[in-house]
């Protein structure tokens, strides 16, 4: 498990993602903690390194 902070791409805050790395690439939506707006979640898992990518859901 590993910890990540983003920026909501609606509300702008900065809040942390807890992410199963062990799960390989994954693609999921979870809601905003601060906005509750959903949040399209792209996990690339490669190896020892990985990227998270989060977007709106109209982008």
């Amino acid at each position: 498990m590993e910890e990540e902070s983003y920026e909501c791409p609606y509300c702008g805050e900065v809040v942390t993602a807890l992410l199963d790395l062990s799960g390989g690439d994954q693609e999921y939506i979870e809601d905003c903690p601060v906005c509750c707006r959903p949040i399209n979640f792209d996990l690339q898992v490669h190896e020892d390194e990985w990227m998270l990518y989060v977007r709106g859901e109209n982008e």
